[in-house]
């Protein structure tokens, strides 16, 4: 701590824990006190810690080849992408290393695919309230002003729209709309789910309009939601042009993608984009791994999410300062009256891992082995904590 308080940037409000190591569901601190950890790496350890899969295929892989640059053709890079291409039904793929350099990528081609109509065709729509990342570009679509005022002026052409609001969704488009982007679950937002209404409502304008439709998966996709993605949620499942995502697609080693259909994927032509370590061996062979694992710890996702729903939400009845419990499978926020900082330290304390967002919403984004054994954990942790709230 006093070392990163000398040499690092002070830009982290980091909790007051040094973390040691970590083994399925749980991480242990240095003196090797156990944490449940329900926020699993704000939703990247998708697999707990040390899956011995992971670990098996990491240590062979490390041992072969880690990277090479996208000068090469691997062996790994096209089997993920055929791979991710039947999971979202989207065709192609660009291999980054976060969800931020991912939306970086489909802001271009919405920039580009704009272009090619118009000079005047460059207009985006966002929903307020969203969080797309901390990029230049990222940030100029990100519907929260605090994010944003510091670093302003950013890129020109970013309109925003309540989420859901259908007048102010149609009202916003033009034939200046090059492109609409949607978290289809808001995370960083606080848990907010967008009506299969409103994302049809914007599939249907996008068309008209010929804009490009983007779904920003990076927290709500790759298995959390239930489903591999969040908009596979609806039916009919409303597809969009472009996914972006990120997060728990290699578990921990930095891997961000861009999915899109052939007509988005166009308007990329070669030389306009790329990467130096996207896509690299070492992540790619990972991220397959964890997709073998997903189809088979989908249904439990949906069972033990939905457990944790119910288990909250009776939780929630006892207690007058919870206001909501929001989520679908394993992306849950409970709401409060009340600022969150201080249960997070409380849980903490007690050996619970989860984080507040938006300084009254508890997130919790557990890893996807969790058993309903440790969701009761988890409830008991809070109700404990929640009974000592003056």
């Amino acid at each position: 701590m006093d070392l990163e308080k000398q040499y690092l940037l002070q830009n982290y409000s980091r909790y007051p824990l040094v973390l040691a190591r970590g083994k399925g569901c749980y991480l242990y601190d240095l003196d090797g006190k156990r944490y449940l950890d329900l926020i699993s790496g704000i939703g990247v350890n998708a697999l707990g810690h040390a899956h011995p899969r992971l670990v098996k295929v990491i240590r062979e892989q490390a041992g072969l080849l880690i990277h090479t640059s996208n000068l090469y053709y691997t062996r790994f890079q096209g089997q993920l992408a055929e791979r991710l291409a039947r999971m979202s039904g989207l065709q192609r793929s660009f291999f980054a290393n976060s969800g931020t350099e991912a939306m970086e990528g489909a802001l271009k081609m919405i920039h580009s695919h704009g272009r090619a109509v118009s000079t005047e065709k460059y207009e985006v729509i966002a929903l307020e309230n969203s969080f797309h990342g901390r990029s230049m570009g990222a940030l100029s679509i990100t519907g929260q002003p605090k994010y944003r005022q510091d670093f302003e002026p950013l890129v020109p052409g970013a309109r925003f729209v309540p989420a859901n609001d259908l007048a102010a969704l149609e009202a916003a488009f033009s034939d200046r709309t090059a492109g609409v982007v949607l978290e289809l679950i808001q995370g960083e937002g606080g848990i907010y789910p967008v009506t299969q209404e409103f994302a049809a409502r914007a599939r249907e304008l996008a068309d008209r309009y010929n804009a490009l439709l983007v779904a920003d998966e990076t927290q709500c996709g790759v298995g959390r939601p239930g489903t591999y993605f969040a908009y596979q949620r609806a039916h009919p499942v409303i597809l969009p042009d472009v996914m972006v995502t990120a997060k728990p697609l290699a578990c921990g080693i930095p891997l961000g993608v861009i999915m899109a259909n052939e007509r988005a994927a166009a308007s990329i032509k070669p030389g306009m984009h790329g990467s130096t370590f996207g896509g690299g061996a070492l992540a790619c062979r990972v991220a397959l791994e964890f997709c073998d694992i997903l189809d088979e710890l989908l249904p439990a996702i949906q069972r033990v999410g939905g457990y944790f729903h119910v288990v909250l939400n009776e939780l929630a009845r006892k207690y007058g300062f919870v206001k909501e419990v929001r989520g679908f499978g394993l992306m849950l926020g409970v709401e409060l009256n009340i600022p969150g900082k201080q249960i997070v330290l409380d849980c903490m304390a007690q050996g619970l891992l989860i984080n507040c967002t938006h300084d009254t919403v508890l997130r919790m984004l557990p890893p996807y082995i969790i058993t309903e054994k440790e969701v009761d954990q988890a409830v008991k942790v809070l109700n404990k904590v929640f009974s000592k709230v003056k």
